[in-house]
């Protein structure tokens, strides 16, 4: 079959995980969410000690862990300390707690480094199944909200005033980001996932005119991201996740240059 062929498998689970991550990828963006998607992410390293210590799937321990440190930033932040603070509290704690638990697991053999820097390389049959159902998500639940996730990003205020609840937004938004944190952990590991959503979306922002036409060009850019880091990484003998993070900083600079260039 095709499928058998591990650089079929390790291009189409980096083109998914691409579809997904481009337009969620602009309302990290929009809302200046960077470091929330970081903190998000680093407790994927605890989510996957919880799937070894208790034999789930590594999955459903990722998201229960990246969800709960995301909704307990949701709704802690700003009441006590600053949410700059709580973030970076949160993003090292996080990932200390799973670096520590992991040491903890003396019958189980674990190697870290492909939790950390992804191993797209050894992406099965069931894990596209898994990125494929979690991308399909994410890209229905976002359509389903689009304008509603919009305007209470780009205009708090005024979604209010017209009925709508930006605290469900964004709770929402945090559900959509810790999913695509529990799909992507397998292709780029939990220290570049926040990459995986940014750097796209920033570099298609200079070169798109509509909040649409930026989640469509982040979309190409994380793709192009994923064939030519995969490329690459194939030539150069390179570690393929941050091969591919590598690529789409080389287009952001390239977009955000032209930009420039165009404004002079």
């Amino acid at each position: 079959m095709m499928l058998d062929d591990f650089l079929v498998r390790a291009f189409l689970g980096g083109m998914l995980l691409a579809v997904a991550a481009g337009p969620l990828g602009c309302f990290v963006v929009w809302r200046r969410m960077a470091y929330f998607g970081d903190a998000t992410a680093h407790a994927a390293i605890f989510g996957v000690t919880l799937s070894l210590a208790f034999s789930i799937s590594i999955f459903a321990g990722v998201l229960f862990a990246a969800l709960g440190v995301a909704i307990l930033l949701a709704l802690f932040s700003g009441r006590l300390y600053t949410a700059d603070t709580m973030l970076g509290v949160a993003a090292h704690g996080a990932l200390a707690l799973g670096l520590v638990s992991v040491s903890f697991l003396t019958d189980v053999r674990v190697d870290l480094s492909s939790y950390l820097f992804g191993d797209i390389l050894a992406v099965g049959q069931k894990d596209l199944l898994v990125i494929a159902s979690g991308a399909t998500f994410i890209l229905l639940i976002l359509g389903w909200r689009w304008r509603r996730l919009l305007l209470a990003t780009l205009n708090e205020d005024l979604a209010v005033s017209e009925g709508l609840n930006a605290r469900t937004e964004a709770l929402l938004l945090v559900l959509l980001i810790a999913t695509l944190v529990a799909v992507a952990i397998k292709i780029v590991g939990a220290l570049l996932i926040t990459a995986m959503l940014i750097i796209p979306a920033a570099a298609a922002r200079p070169l798109a005119r509509t909040p649409e036409g930026m989640a469509a060009m982040a979309i190409v850019m994380g793709m192009i991201s994923v064939s030519a880091g995969l490329a690459a990484s194939f030539d150069w003998d390179s570690p393929a996740g941050p091969t591919i993070i590598v690529i789409a900083t080389v287009l952001f600079v390239a977009t955000g240059t032209l930009s420039r260039f165009k404004k002079t």
